[in-house]
């Protein structure tokens, strides 16, 4: 690696690490291959990603158009390549379970540095994505200063608040976050709610925010378009007759939730939930709700094709947004973007997102169900306002062009 040498004239070089992959499944991801595709003809900006090279949620090129191969290791396997004017490097992980996330990041960084010493490129800014190496980032940002670049960070969500973790790790990532947080020479927070807790919490005052972002045009596939169409088929769904869930299988989301409310109300519609669940989740789930006996309830796997997945959230009845956990979430910006009706758990990372463009609800049992059952048959032209809503907010406050806007001034701090 390091023999991707580009031109440093008045060039700022912007590392980013934390994302697992570009463009595949999570909000990381999808924003990583925004934000480089925005800056992608713009010479003064040159941007080097991380991404993972074995491992869950590893980088598989070959998903990705136009790529230039740099390099290859000695067992011909792609570890540099070149993508929308980005510079991408892989890092092998070893398998160590939950903490190879640290393990990842740490690499990264350090690969991120030795590349700007034989590159002898000047001022880089790290931009780190999550507070996962708190242990070891004194020593990262000591090495940082010393060839005068800048440590950025996205805090992400509360991180501490998963419940997929047990106590101890919590408390871990809580520390952590602080120690990153302490040392970075800006927080960047993609929800405002976010940011407010960085200052209360942390009584830090170099904080900016920028959300993520997300886009209102229809997709270019039609209603009769096979691609679509097939996918129907063979999920058993039809226009406009099924609610809608995107998002990561964890209990933050609360799929659970959402699934026995879906359950217990009279819709004849179906719900259609695009998720990376597995066997072992699956199963849990049936012997808590049941859920195979109830024929409306379909798991149709995971939808990495854009123009498809847009052409999924266009034509759904309804959206049900779950995440009670993080900040700015991308799937439910996507869905402002392309679902009419909107339905969102009421905490405040989604208010703050959705205003008066979605309707609430609550994990109170009842709750969902009743709403489900209100708008179930609810009049077009209400429904049609909702829509016209929705896309206004991602116009006002969420396009992709006015995020990357936002990110090339603050590079250029």
């Amino acid at each position: 690696m390091g023999d991707y040498i580009v031109n440093k004239n008045e060039i700022q070089h912007v590392f980013i690490i934390g994302a697992k992959s570009i463009g595949q499944y999570g909000g990381y991801e999808t924003f990583v291959d925004r934000l480089i595709g925005e800056h992608e003809n713009d010479n003064s900006i040159k941007y080097h990603v991380a991404c993972k090279a074995n491992g869950d949620g590893c980088m598989d090129e070959s998903q990705l158009p136009n790529i230039s191969i740099i390099k290859k290791n000695d067992k011909e396997l792609v570890t540099e390549f070149g993508y929308k004017n980005a510079h991408v490097f892989k890092i092998s992980c070893p398998q160590i379970g939950p903490a190879v996330a640290i393990y990842y990041d740490n690499a990264s960084v350090l690969y991120s540095i030795h590349y700007c010493e034989i590159n002898h490129i000047e001022h880089p800014i790290f931009y780190i994505l999550t507070c996962r190496i708190g242990l070891f980032i004194p020593g990262l940002v000591k090495r940082i200063k010393s060839i005068g670049g800048s440590f950025y960070l996205n805090p992400d969500g509360h991180e501490w608040k998963r419940k997929k973790w047990s106590y101890p790790v919590r408390c871990y990532w809580k520390w952590s976050e602080k120690k990153m947080i302490e040392l970075a020479d800006l927080v960047i927070c993609d929800s405002e709610t976010i940011e407010e807790y960085v200052k209360s919490e942390y009584k830090k005052n170099n904080t900016t925010y920028i959300s993520y972002g997300a886009d209102v045009e229809p997709t270019k596939l039609t209603d009769d378009d096979l691609r679509f169409t097939s996918w129907l088929s063979e999920k058993g769904l039809e226009i406009n007759q099924y609610y809608l869930i995107v998002g990561r299988f964890v209990p933050e989301n609360n799929f659970e939730t959402m699934i026995r409310e879906f359950m217990n109300s009279n819709s004849s519609r179906n719900l259609a939930i695009i998720t990376n669940v597995n066997d072992k989740f699956l199963d849990e789930l049936e012997k808590k709700l049941s859920w195979r006996n109830d024929s409306r309830i379909k798991f149709v796997g995971t939808v990495y094709d854009r123009e498809l997945l847009k052409k999924i959230r266009e034509c759904a009845y309804a959206y049900l947004h779950g995440h009670e956990v993080g900040g700015t979430n991308p799937s439910l910006l996507e869905a402002l973007g392309s679902t009419k009706l909107n339905l969102l758990l009421d905490v405040g990372f989604n208010r703050e997102v959705g205003k008066e463009a979605a309707l609430y609800w609550s994990k109170e049992n009842g709750v969902l169900t009743d709403l489900i059952d209100n708008v179930d048959n609810m009049d077009e032209r209400i429904l049609n306002e909702f829509g016209k809503k929705a896309k206004n907010r991602i116009r006002d406050a969420y396009s992709w062009k006015f995020i990357g806007d936002e990110y090339k001034k603050v590079w250029s701090r």
